[in-house]
C-alpha cells in the first residue's frame, strides 16, 4: 500500500504469446476422420488450427510466449518473482509445469505453481497473480496459459478433434505504471458438472492400465450439446457480474474477449449481452479452442491488430471443464 492508503492497482505490463507452426486445416481432418469442412464450419466456426509436435509440451509452448512478455515488459527473468502456470496439458502430473518453465527461462528466484482451471485458466491466473501484486507480497508476477492439448485428443473421435489446437500466452503482472490495470475479477465453478468434460484416466480415481488404454480413457472426453448450454448461461452470467462489480455498464465495453470455443457459443454470448460483434474479438477461425490458452493470445492480437488501445475496456470471459467461470475488466 502506499502511505495515503489508495489501493495498489495490478496491471499486465508486459505480454508475449507463441502458436506453433503447423496448421491444421479442415481438409487435413477430412483425411483422418469422417467429417468434412462445411460440417466443421456450420457447427463451429473453426477453420484451421495450430498443432504442436510430438516432441513439443506445454512448457516449451510457454517458455516463447514468457521470454516474449518479459521482454515487452522491460524486465529480465531475474525481476520474476513468481511464476503461476495455466494448463490442463501439464509437461506431466508433477512437477508443476511452472517449476519446468523456470528452468528454460533461467529465474531461479521464482516461485512457481501450477493451476489448473481449463478453459478459464487464464482469467483464473490473471485474478491469482493480482492478489499478489495488490498485497505488495511480489512485485513482478509471470503468467502464463500454455497447452499442447492436441496431444490428448482422440484423432478418432470426429466430435473432439475438430475443436482444439495448442498454443500459449503469457502476462507479466505487475503494479500499474500508468493509471490502467485490472478493475475486477470474478471466478466461480459448478462442480457438478464435472462429468460432461473431463480426461477420465491417469489420475489417482482411474490409474492407468492396459484397459485405460486399450478403451481410450486418456483422451479428453466431452458431451457436446450438455457443454453448449452451460457455456453460453455461464460466460453470460459471469460477463454481467464482473462489470457490475467494476461499477461500469456493457455499454461501456470497448472490446468483449470471450473463450474461443466455437463461434456459436460466442455469437450466442454476445447477443444475450448486446454487446455488438465489432466490440467482439474472435479468433477461433484460426486458432480453434486453444483452452486457457485462448483468451490471453486473443488479448495480444487484439492489442496487435489496434482493437484495443490506451484506455480501452476490456472485459474476457471464459468457462472451462469443472464448469469453471472466470471473467476480468481491464482498463488497458
Amino acid at each position: 500500500m502506499t502511505n495515503n492508503n489508495k489501493k495498489v492497482q495490478a496491471s499486465i505490463v508486459g505480454l508475449g504469446y507463441y502458436v506453433p507452426p503447423k496448421v491444421m486445416t479442415n481438409f487435413d481432418i477430412e483425411k483422418i476422420v469422417d467429417t468434412n469442412d462445411e460440417w466443421i464450419m456450420t457447427r463451429t466456426g473453426i477453420k484451421e488450427r495450430r498443432i504442436a509436435a510430438d516432441d513439443v509440451a506445454s512448457s516449451d509452448l510457454g517458455k516463447e510466449a514468457a521470454l516474449k512478455a518479459i521482454k515487452d515488459a522491460g524486465l529480465s527473468a531475474k525481476d520474476i518473482d513468481l511464476i503461476i502456470v495455466a494448463t490442463i496439458s501439464p509437461d506431466m502430473i508433477f512437477p508443476a509445469t511452472a517449476c519446468v518453465l523456470q528452468k528454460m527461462i533461467d529465474a531461479p528466484q521464482a516461485a512457481c505453481f501450477d493451476i489448473s482451471a481449463a478453459c478459464s485458466g487464464f482469467p483464473y491466473a490473471l485474478t491469482i497473480a493480482a492478489q499478489f501484486i495488490e498485497t505488495g507480497f511480489y512485485k513482478n508476477v509471470l503468467v502464463v496459459a500454455a497447452e499442447a492439448l492436441t496431444h490428448l485428443i482422440d484423432w478418432q473421435d470426429r466430435s473432439t478433434c475438430v475443436l482444439f489446437g495448442d498454443g500459449a500466452g503469457a502476462a507479466v503482472v505487475s503494479r500499474s505504471r500508468d493509471g490502467g490495470g485490472l478493475l475486477a475479477s470474478s471466478l466461480g465453478a459448478a462442480g457438478q458438472y464435472v462429468d460432461l468434460l473431463k480426461l477420465p484416466a491417469g489420475g489417482s480415481r482411474m490409474k492407468a492400465t492396459h484397459q485405460t488404454v486399450d478403451d481410450r480413457l486418456h483422451y479428453l472426453k466431452m458431451a457436446g450439446n450438455e457443454v453448449f448450454k452451460i457455456a453460453v448461461r455461464t460466460m453470460e452470467k459471469a460477463a454481467r457480474e464482473v462489470v457490475e462489480k467494476a461499477g461500469i455498464s456493457l455499454h461501456d465495453v470497448d472490446c468483449l474477449i470471450p473463450h474461443q470455443a466455437n463461434m456459436r457459443i460466442i455469437k450466442a454470448v454476445y447477443e444475450r449481452l448486446e454487446i455488438p460483434k465489432e466490440k467482439v474479438f474472435i479468433n477461433v477461425d484460426r486458432y480453434g479452442n486453444m483452452s486457457g490458452a485462448s483468451t490471453i493470445v486473443a488479448l495480444c492480437e487484439a492489442i496487435e491488430q489496434g482493437k484495443v488501445k490506451k484506455g480501452s475496456i476490456v472485459v474476457i470471459a471464459a468457462f472451462g471443464a469443472g464448469f469453471t467461470c472466470g471473467a476480468n475488466v481491464i482498463r488497458w
